[in-house]
C-alpha cells in the first residue's frame, strides 16, 4: 500500500488483487526515491533490524540497506514486491542481501514482538478500525529502545485541490497515533504536520502536509 489512493472507498482496495492490478497499470508506480521523511528522521539511528510495512516497489527498504540496516520489507502486492527485489539486485548483491521480502496481508499479519529497532509504515490509509489494530502490531514490533516512524498524508490535505479520497476516517494525525500507545514506555521525539509543495491536477503550487510521527521506546 503506497501514497496515493483512488477517489472511491471499496473493500477491493485493500487486497493483493486491486494492488497487482494497479501496479500492472504502470512499470513504475512511485518514484523510486526514498521517503524523505524516512531519510530525515532515520538517518541519524544507529543500524540495526528494520520492519518496513507496505514496501512498495522498494525504495525505502533499498535505502535502509544501503545504510546497514537488515530489512524485513513486507507488502500485499506480488507485482511490487517482484519489482522491489530487481531494484535491489541492481544495488548490488551486499544490499539485496540485507533484505527479505515478504508478502502478507498487514491487515492480518503479526509482525514479531519486540522484534525491530526500528518498525516504519509510509502512507498506509486503512479504514480507522483496521488501521489502529495495525498500528497496535506494528508498536508491539519495536525492540526496547527502538523506534516507530509513521508517515501519512495529514487530514487537513482534504481542504485542498490534491486529490484526496474524501473519507475523513482513512486519515489522521500524530496524536491519534499517539493514543494508541501505552502511556508510559515511549519518548515521542517528532509529531508534525510537515509541509510540502506539490501540483495540483490544474498545475498549481499548492502546500500540502504530511503527518509524521517518530516515537522511541525507552
Amino acid at each position: 500500500m503506497t501514497e496515493n489512493h483512488q477517489d472511491q472507498h471499496e473493500p477491493e482496495r485493500f487486497t493483493q488483487e486491486f494492488w497487482d492490478a494497479r501496479y500492472r497499470t504502470k512499470e513504475s508506480l512511485w518514484s523510486g526515491k526514498p521517503n524523505a521523511h524516512l531519510v530525515a528522521q532515520a538517518g541519524d539511528l544507529v543500524p540495526g533490524t528494520a520492519l518496513d510495512a507496505g514496501a512498495g516497489e522498494g525504495a525505502d527498504a533499498i535505502w535502509l540497506a544501503g545504510r546497514g540496516w537488515r530489512v524485513t520489507a513486507v507488502d500485499i502486492s506480488a507485482v511490487a514486491l517482484e519489482r522491489a527485489g530487481g531494484h535491489a539486485a541492481q544495488a548490488g548483491e551486499e544490499v539485496a542481501g540485507r533484505i527479505t521480502w515478504h508478502r502478507e496481508n498487514l491487515l492480518e499479519w503479526q509482525p514479531t514482538e519486540r522484534g525491530y529497532d526500528l518498525v516504519a509504515a509510509h502512507y498506509l490509509h486503512l479504514p480507522s478500525a483496521g488501521r489502529q489494530s495495525l498500528f497496535r502490531r506494528l508498536a508491539a514490533a519495536v525492540a526496547d529502545g527502538g523506534t516507530l516512524l509513521i508517515v501519512a498524508h495529514h487530514p487537513s490535505d482534504l481542504q485542498t485541490t490534491v486529490p484526496r479520497p474524501q473519507e475523513p476516517d482513512l486519515f489522521f494525525t500524530g496524536d491519534d497515533i499517539a493514543a494508541q500507545l501505552d502511556g508510559q514506555g515511549w519518548e515521542i521525539v517528532t509529531n508534525v504536520a510537515a509541509p510540502r509543495q506539490v501540483t495540483d491536477p490544474n498545475g498549481r503550487q499548492v502546500t500540502i502536509h504530511d503527518t509524521v510521527f517518530r516515537a522511541r521506546r525507552t
